[in-house]
């Protein structure tokens, strides 16, 4: 007998249990039981070279022994600041082996945002490739000494690479220089030691792993309505179900090899790139930066069957002129998030490729999916179903009441991924959670509904993120970078319709007096692409004299957006 209030479960998938059994192990312990079962097999493909389960546990072994003489020990903070490469897979699990914390941080942060991931977490060393060795460094040598850095790693991407990259996996000459390119020569403060340099000390870990299931693993950082990004603490406990879940519900296993573009700092990418394939053995083909003709390439290559992505990526991917000599057959699953699938392209997906793209639903808090649709019964621009374990309810976010099916509230989660609260930030811990029938549920700040059949569905959001190709934009950190800008008096960000990002990054700015005339609106955009991750930056600047306030003097964002033109 279906529970009247958990419809879904009349088309939960009869393959598929309704909750999990968890191990009490670690994420580094996965990794020893693959690289047991399965040493000599690929557990990355990085532009045609290999990196074994046994290479990846070894390599990983050895960075944990210089990380241990850099003086991280358990709990410690170590930041990873890297594209998708191996190297990325290595670190982290390096990090587990010293029982310590993976801090992701997104490559493209500049250095006025990097100095927050260094002094937030206490951040000891930082892994970072080539391009972003500046990055840190600038931030680093901003901040007092005492609380600088231990240590910085940098990689060259092209550490993981053959010498000479099969001309049929080409990236092209400009993003091979990318890949190859050196860092520049840092002078003075933190140390700094090259990738080969550091795995070729062959130190060996202290002691065997200490680490619980309980410890804190990982601390990605997510954005608010009010101030600087915070960390969501997981751990081990809280990361297991959806490494273990996301490869029951995509019958994913050892036999499976998939595509890694999806950003590993992101916590889908982190999921489906470094976490799940460990554990269950499988293959990722890594592509750091996405180009849909070397994406194609991939997948025909590596016979690619599992695909997480955002659906700007197949749009773009079936927009090529190249399609028809594309060979996806390979295919099997196709999942993704991050921003709505149109439904021409999923009906397209179905009708041309037999494809159909499961699309789901969660948060940095939620260790990625809370939600997901079967790919047995998926509804279009829908988030799914709740997924194993999972209570999600859609409430009057001021009674708390439950709302009756189909009518719109804030959808609350609790299941067993959800995170353990913000990094020493108790107030907003609190503020993200309510109780509800004795079980404490994460506010997920997103407006929804639910259907007759348990499917939920977005409508809106309760914060002012803006949803830029499954990038996550905070208003409020956008802002206090451009009050930053000497010509800047006032700015408000807003959210702006964009034909293929859905929302973009738009800038109500109020010139100082001494700048007006002075200063135009390209001038904001490009010193903010210098400033800010891209994905941030204003791409459309609007010159106002003065915004509009509410009797506190608080700017009344709301006002400005409801003004600004949306899609339909």
């Amino acid at each position: 007998m279906v529970p009247a209030d958990r419809p879904h479960l009349a088309h939960w998938p009869r393959r598929l249990p309704r909750q999990l059994v968890l191990p009490e192990t670690t994420l580094w312990f996965n990794l020893e039981v693959s690289a047991a079962r399965y040493p000599a097999k690929a557990a990355y493909v990085f532009f045609g070279q290999p990196l074994s389960f046994g290479q990846l546990k070894a390599q990983a072994e050895s960075l944990a022994g210089w990380l241990q003489a850099q003086g991280v020990g358990q709990g410690d903070r170590v930041a990873l600041f890297l594209q998708n490469c191996p190297q990325y897979v290595v670190a982290f699990y390096a990090v587990m082996r010293c029982d310590a914390v993976v801090v992701p941080v997104n490559p493209m942060n500049k250095v006025d945002e990097f100095g927050h991931y260094i002094t937030d977490p206490a951040t000891k060393v930082v892994i970072c490739g080539a391009d972003g060795a500046a990055v840190v460094h600038g931030a680093n040598a901003a901040l007092p000494p005492e609380r600088q850095l231990k240590a910085l790693l940098v990689t060259r991407y092209a550490d993981a690479m053959p010498e000479v990259t099969p001309p049929e996996l080409s990236p092209g000459p400009t993003l091979e220089a990318w890949l190859r390119a050196d860092a520049p020569a840092l002078t003075g403060g933190v140390p700094v030691t090259r990738w080969p340099d550091a795995l070729a000390q062959g130190l060996a870990p202290a002691g065997p792993p200490q680490a619980q299931a309980d410890d804190l693993a990982l601390l990605p950082y997510t954005s608010g309505t009010t101030g600087l990004p915070k960390g969501c603490m997981h751990t081990h406990r809280t990361l297991m179900p959806n490494a273990i879940g996301g490869a029951l519900w995509s019958h994913a296993s050892a036999e499976t090899v998939s595509l890694g573009v999806v950003p590993m700092f992101h916590i889908t990418g982190m999921l489906y790139g470094v976490l799940s394939p460990v554990l269950t053995a499988s293959t990722v083909v890594i592509l750091p930066r996405w180009d849909r003709e070397l994406a194609a390439r991939l997948i025909a290559t590596y016979g690619v069957t599992h695909w997480t992505c955002i659906p700007t990526m197949i749009i773009d991917l079936l927009a090529s002129p190249k399609l028809a000599e594309f060979d996806l057959s390979s295919l099997t699953y196709l999942s993704g998030g991050g921003a709505a699938m149109p439904q021409a392209i999923a009906e397209r997906l179905r009708d041309q490729f037999g494809l159909t793209f499961a699309e789901g639903y969660g948060l940095t808090e939620t260790a990625a999916p809370s939600h997901a649709n079967p790919p047995e019964r998926a509804k279009l621009q829908c988030l799914g179903m709740p997924i194993f374990g999972v209570d999600a309810r859609v409430v009057d976010p001021d009674t708390l009441q439950e709302m009756p099916v189909g009518e719109v509230g804030e959808i609350v989660t609790h299941g067993p991924m959800v995170f353990k609260g913000y990094w020493q930030q108790p107030a907003a811990t609190q503020a993200a959670f309510v109780q509800i029938d004795g079980k404490a549920f994460f506010r997920t700040g997103d407006l929804g509904r639910m259907d007759e059949d348990g499917y939920f569905f977005i409508t809106d959001r309760l914060k002012r993120m803006i949803n830029a190709s499954g990038f996550k934009v905070w208003p409020s950190e956008v802002e206090l970078l451009l009050y930053k800008h000497p010509a800047v008096a006032e700015a408000c960000i807003i959210a702006a319709h964009d034909e293929y990002r859905g929302e973009t990054v738009k800038a109500v700015v109020v010139l100082r007096a001494e700048a007006v005339g002075k200063t135009t609106e390209q001038d904001i955009i490009t010193w903010a692409h210098e400033h800010m991750a891209a994905y941030k930056a204003p791409r459309l600047v609007q010159f106002v004299q003065a915004l509009p306030k509410s009797g506190a003097g608080k700017v009344m964002w709301r006002l400005l957006q409801e003004k600004e033109p949306r899609a339909c």
